[in-house]
């Protein structure tokens, strides 16, 4: 193997590193989020994304992006929050193709009462991932990498 191989390599076990982190916590937050607060990971992002906007709105395609899911796929989450009336849509009044969404009252209730849950569960997932030594170095990363940004 080369030295341009090893880098590779190297990347590449890093990305599997990442991924293993990233599966382990996102299976912690989506059993407990589940059982107390009947959301799931996403719809929690979603409903956490919307709460960041003071007051404000966001739109469809921010919306996707903080939740890292295609166009079509927001749209059918969105309308499942909005059916449980956790959100609503509102059109944008110059530009109407434009859609915002934002949190309904009992969509803060329920962010409210999940964040708890949630930061718990983040807490608990990141100590755990920490007694294992292949994640423990990009668990101790993490603060820096928040600072850094």
């Amino acid at each position: 193997m080369g030295i341009k191989d090893d880098a590779v390599e190297v990347r590449a076990q890093g990305w599997r590193t990442l991924a293993a982190l990233h599966g382990l916590i996102e299976g912690e937050l989506e059993r407990s989020l589940q059982a107390e607060s009947k959301l799931s990971v996403v719809e929690y992002t979603v409903l956490d994304a919307l709460s960041r906007q003071d007051g404000w709105h966001m739109r469809m395609q921010q919306l996707a992006r903080a939740t890292a899911l295609s166009a079509s796929a927001t749209t059918r989450l969105v309308n499942r929050l909005e059916d449980r009336g956790l959100l609503t849509r509102i059109l944008c009044a110059d530009d109407r193709r434009g859609i915002y969404t934002e949190l309904t009252a009992s969509g803060v209730a329920l962010l409210e009462e999940a964040r708890p849950v949630h930061d718990t569960t983040l807490e608990r997932a990141l100590a755990e991932a920490q007694d294992v030594p292949e994640l423990a170095a990009l668990v101790d990363a993490l603060p820096r990498l928040h600072a850094a940004a």
